[in-house]
Formats: structure tokens, sequence, C-alpha cells
């Protein structure tokens, strides 16, 4: 039985497209540029930062985002930015008596953010607070610590393979990939995917169904 639920942020709730764009732009290049160089990044096994070492060698991710802080064109999270099953899907949940968290690998001030939009959860939470970012271990084993239930009682739901998926079942935890962003697209099948998680899913509107069916 699941006894609580919680999402990642990027590509799971929010749809990336606007911040992305913000940091083509804020990097010179257009948003297809981008966009183009991410992939390729990915689909070589790399870390999502290497995208912008690719346009700026030496790049700090840091230091450049509190200069976009500074500039007055730092992180913006609005509720345009959330794909349009979230706040009924989370909210049918918690009305099934579910306990809903947010946590995922995000700044303390994309926290900040994420609470502003007063989602139908229970708690939020970011790397940037927890001092440990995904796929480290220590990250799902404050999931644990956080959310009521045994690891095997607890749903994580993301859409990245060796972010969520994976290290989410190492500890114990039970998954859920959502086919939705460049990554949530490109590991809906992969082996790892469909040999961790308990399911693919193209939608959160499927989710009450599949812990309530």
């Amino acid at each position: 039985m699941i006894r609580s639920v919680v999402f990642d942020i990027g590509e799971t709730l929010l749809d990336d497209t606007r911040e992305w764009a913000r940091w083509a732009q804020w990097l010179g290049v257009p948003a297809h540029t981008f966009s183009a160089l991410m992939g390729a990044v990915v689909c070589r096994g790399g870390q999502l930062v290497e995208t912008f070492a690719l346009l700026r060698p030496g790049f700090d991710l840091a230091y450049e985002r509190g200069l976009r802080e500074a500039a007055g064109v730092g992180e913006l999270i609005e509720e345009r930015d959330l794909y349009p099953d979230v706040r009924a899907s989370l909210g049918a949940l918690r009305a099934a008596g579910l306990w809903v968290g947010v946590a995922g690998n995000q700044t303390a001030r994309a926290g900040a953010l994420v609470r502003e939009l007063d989602l139908p959860v229970d708690a939020v939470a970011t790397s940037g607070e927890w001092g440990v970012s995904k796929p480290d271990s220590q990250f799902f084993a404050r999931v644990v610590d956080w959310a009521p239930g045994r690891p095997e009682e607890i749903l994580y739901v993301g859409d990245h393979r060796d972010h969520d998926i994976v290290p989410a079942s190492a500890v114990g935890l039970r998954a859920a990939l959502i086919r939705r962003g460049p990554w949530g697209h490109l590991w809906a099948d992969d082996p790892l995917v469909t040999g961790h998680a308990e399911w693919v899913i193209d939608s959160l509107e499927e989710l009450p169904a599949l812990l309530h069916g």
C-alpha cells in the first residue's frame, strides 16, 4: 500500500521551457542551440552542467545564478509553468488520503517559488535546502525520513532514469517515471526504467486510479 507520493519538480510538475530559454538568453545563444546541445549531452551520458560549459568554458553555475539574480532576471516559477494536470492530480491524491510531497534538485529560491504557487501538497523541499542533490542516495534517505511510511510505502515520481527512478528504487522506494520532457521520453522504454519503475505513465492524472484502482 502506498501512503505517500513525492514528486520531482522539473519536467514532472514544471515545464522547464521558459527557464531554459532564459538561460539561453543569458548566455547569448538561440534557445534552439541550447536545447540541441542539452540533448547531445544527455544522449552521450553527460551531466546537464556540461551544456553550459560547452557554450562558455569554465562556466560556474552557482556564480552565474547569482549574477542573474542581481540583474533581476533570476529564477522565475509561475502558474503558467505548471503542466496542466498538476493541480487536479495532486489534489485528487490528497483527497484520497495520501500524503503528497514535492522534492527535487532545485535551489532554495526555487523551493520558495514553488511554495508560493500554493499547490495542494503537504510539504515542499529542494536539494538546495537539504544540502544534498540527486542522485546521491542521501537525498532519497531524506525522502524516507521526511514522508510518512516505510520506504516501500512511498512512491517517488520523476522523469529522469538516473536521478529519479534508479536511485529511488535503490533505497527501497517505489518509483514511477512520467513520459514527458526530454528525459522522460528518451528513457521511458529503457530496461533500467522498466526494471526499476513500478509504472511508466503519460500523465499525472493516471496516478489516483493506479494507486486506488
